[in-house]
């Protein structure tokens, strides 16, 4: 039927641009947890200590918690094409950092190390902040915008695995200069979707000559914080999930490949879900998913240490996976919902510093509280702290308008 094409069009379209910014994001993602994983092994090699390896880890995060609301700011005055550009240089220069740190002497590789950590990391923040935002405005209506940021979501996931596995393949093959070599290419991945992109987003705003705002008047507006304590509370699951379930299992003598695998089966759930979500999409209630996924996770981790054995560990895990994989795109499309026209770039970028503050910040204060009060103590804090959460996720539904 004739009234049919344009809609099939338009499907087309946007399909075409999803996959080339699930590609994008591949390209700098897997650049990052490559070298993530790379860059401590190299610096213990070389004899730094534990505290070093921390700071180098945490330059992945820091860095762009300082530079998020700039970045914001470039991708909605620049759109995709510029940001994401630069940021694919600034991977690769990252890369060539890291490539000369194993031809300097004495302490500079460390250095050079160091500064390849936050170069890469400040690039695949600055790129996923501009594609996020262009996938956020070229969705059609609500539905398609869940399913845009659900398969968006699955791009970090696969990352993880690609960027670190074909790292230390290349380290045990031809050594540290080969393996930032190989990831050195993989910004190029990046470019070459680009070119796959409208240059001009759909329904993108011009902000010229608009009143002067500050990013900061973000959080004035109605739900916005609420939606971002929730998100931090989401966040925080992550970190103490990847930081406590080691300990707890080291607690319990498990060895580490049943550590791994329970840890494997909590990403495959992520994964799993969001494959899922698309197909439910039209039946998605934003804020009551929410906050069942808070409850959901507050009561996966009031058992957790109760969970004698792996095999109830790992169903765990999979639950906790199911809740939380669920949850970011529902958070990124209330998120865009709830931003005015031309200032999505900062609104993600807000999302953005609450996730690598989180990141940087949290296992810190996990060790210490760990150290004090043991793993099953930190779990039923955090616990607590997301179900008591859970009623600020219902009030978004008060607040949420747009299409």
């Amino acid at each position: 039927m004739p009234d049919d094409q344009p809609a099939a069009s338009g499907a087309a379209l946007s399909s075409r641009l999803l996959l080339a910014l699930i590609v994008a994001q591949l390209g700098l993602h897997a650049a990052m947890s490559g070298l993530r994983m790379a860059t401590p092994l190299q610096a213990l090699r070389l004899g730094a200590s534990a505290w070093t390896v921390g700071i180098l880890l945490a330059l992945f995060a820091a860095a762009p918690v300082v530079l998020a609301l700039y970045a914001g700011r470039l991708a909605d005055r620049w759109g995709y094409h510029r940001p994401v550009r630069v940021s694919a240089a600034l991977a690769m220069v990252g890369m060539a950092f890291a490539v000369l740190s194993n031809a300097l002497p004495a302490d500079w590789p460390l250095l050079a190390l160091c500064v390849a950590a936050t170069l890469t990391g400040c690039a695949a923040n600055m790129g996923v902040l501009a594609m996020q935002r262009t996938a956020g405005l070229a969705a059609r209506d609500a539905t398609e915008r869940i399913r845009f940021f659900s398969w968006l979501g699955i791009a970090p996931a696969f990352s993880n695995v690609v960027g670190p596995v074909a790292s230390g393949l290349m380290i045990d093959g031809t050594g540290f200069t080969g393996a930032y070599l190989l990831l050195m290419a993989l910004p190029l991945l990046t470019l070459a979707a680009a070119r796959r992109v409208p240059v001009t987003p759909t329904r993108v705003v011009a902000t010229v000559g608009a009143p002067r705002q500050t990013a900061w008047d973000l959080l004035a507006l109605p739900g916005m914080r609420r939606l971002l304590i929730v998100n931090w509370l989401f966040s925080m699951c992550w970190d103490v999930h990847s930081f406590a379930v080691p300990i707890l299992g080291h607690e319990r003598a498990f060895s580490a490949s049943t550590i791994g695998f329970i840890l494997g089966t909590f990403t495959l759930a992520v994964t799993g879900v969001r494959l899922l979500i698309p197909m439910l999409a039209h039946r998605i209630t934003e804020a009551k998913v929410l906050q069942g996924a808070m409850i959901a996770s507050a009561l996966v981790f009031s058992l957790y240490p109760l969970a004698g054995s792996p095999w109830l560990m790992a169903a765990l895990a999979a639950l906790l996976g199911l809740s939380l994989g669920v949850a970011q795109p529902l958070i990124m499309t209330t998120l865009h919902h709830l931003t005015p026209e031309g200032r999505h770039g900062e609104s993600l970028a807000f999302r953005t510093m609450a996730i690598n503050a989180s990141s940087t910040v949290m296992p810190l204060l996990f060790g210490a509280l760990g150290s004090a009060v043991g793993a099953a103590a930190l779990f039923w804090s955090v616990g607590g702290a997301v179900g008591a959460g859970s009623w600020l996720a219902r009030r978004l539904a008060s607040v949420r308008g747009g299409p």
